[in-house]
């Protein structure tokens, strides 16, 4: 008599592995509901003023960023989906010096926030745009297109000329990074998941996969754009949450009684400045209202905050390591700190008249 046999079928191993692996869905499910069932203990314990003051920063930055985030991943997907990457360096000059003043303006023509410039410019270097005019595109964007501008000219009504000393402090800042990247930037630095070519990505592939922003025989544009901008979304919303979070921890950190120290002392406001635009990570569409809010400190280091922060903050950093690795980050980041307060001075000195 034969003894029963124990095989499974060939593909019941794989199956039942599949029933039995854990998504990050299935977490996140199983943390909403664990926190509804506790939320009156939740309450009781992070009743506390500085965890509230923190949660209210997180949801503000979030809240704020996320409509320029989608923004971005949107004309990301556009440009994957329709634009040649034969016509983007048709209308870009041949060398990388001349097509960053061109990238420069460009940034003009897109009214978001720095989380829309992300995604944006990585899709830009994806197609063949060199890497320093995708930069000098990078940090135009979010500071000097309309929005920001007629913000900041509606936050300063009594003083014009923050708005001209912002748009070149801003301005200058995107060419001068653009140029020194084309000068001295390498490409190791930049991850290669970032110059992928998304017509033709490298690595292996299943048979059938369809990779963010490649075309396969069969699929529309359209199926290029949808898979694309929910690529992108989900890897930069990631990273959005992230630098939030950041921006909550250290926003609470920061004593108040700092701010009061800063009347009237303008050489000392001027880094002061420059670290709380990094640490508070607002939008540029909404900074202007908040530095319009410190009457007590001088103009300068108040145009060096409206400077730094559209082009460095932990927000963006996050996101610049999202999208293109931490050692660009590393390096891109702390270079753009040091640029970007040298340019908001010079255009301070020449625009609001000296140290004031």
């Amino acid at each position: 008599m034969a003894a029963p046999t124990t095989e499974q079928p060939a593909g019941s191993d794989a199956s039942s592995a599949r029933w039995r692996r854990i998504t990050s869905l299935e977490v996140l499910c199983a943390v909403l509901v664990l926190a509804l069932l506790a939320q009156g203990a939740l309450i009781q314990i992070l009743d506390i003023p500085a965890v509230r003051t923190g949660a209210t920063v997180f949801v503000a930055v979030c809240v704020q960023a996320m409509p320029f985030l989608v923004l971005g991943v949107l004309v990301s997907g556009l440009i994957a989906a329709f634009v040649s990457p034969l016509a983007l360096r048709r209308v870009l000059p041949a060398t990388s010096a001349a097509a960053v003043p061109v990238a420069g303006l460009a940034g003009m023509a897109l009214p978001g926030c720095e989380c829309a410039s992300v995604p944006v410019s990585r899709r830009l270097m994806q197609q063949g745009v060199p890497p320093a005019a995708a930069l000098a595109f990078l940090l135009a964007a979010p500071a000097v297109n309309p929005v920001v501008l007629v913000a900041t000219a509606v936050a300063f009504p009594g003083e014009p000329r923050m708005v001209a000393a912002r748009f070149l402090g801003s301005m200058s800042t995107a060419l001068v990074m653009g140029w020194l990247w084309a000068r001295f930037g390498r490409p190791e630095w930049i991850a290669q998941r970032a110059l992928r070519h998304p017509q033709r990505p490298l690595g292996q592939r299943l048979p059938g996969q369809r990779l963010p922003g490649q075309r396969l025989p069969g699929h529309s544009a359209w199926v290029v754009f949808t898979d694309t901008a929910r690529h992108d979304l989900v890897s930069s919303g990631g990273f959005l949450v992230l630098g939030g979070l950041t921006a909550a921890a250290l926003n609470v950190l920061v004593p108040a009684s700092w701010m009061a120290s800063l009347t009237g002392q303008a050489l000392l406001g001027i880094p002061v400045m420059a670290l709380l635009a990094v640490v508070l990570a607002l939008c540029s569409e909404a900074d202007a209202f908040v530095a319009a809010s410190l009457s007590g400190v001088p103009l300068l280091p108040r145009l060096v905050f409206l400077v730094v922060g559209p082009a460095v903050d932990v927000k963006l950093i996050a996101l610049q390591a999202g999208a293109f690795g931490r050692g660009f980050a590393s390096r891109f980041a702390p270079m753009t700190f040091v640029v970007a307060i040298g340019c908001a001075v010079l255009a301070g000195v020449l625009v609001l008249g000296g140290l004031q």
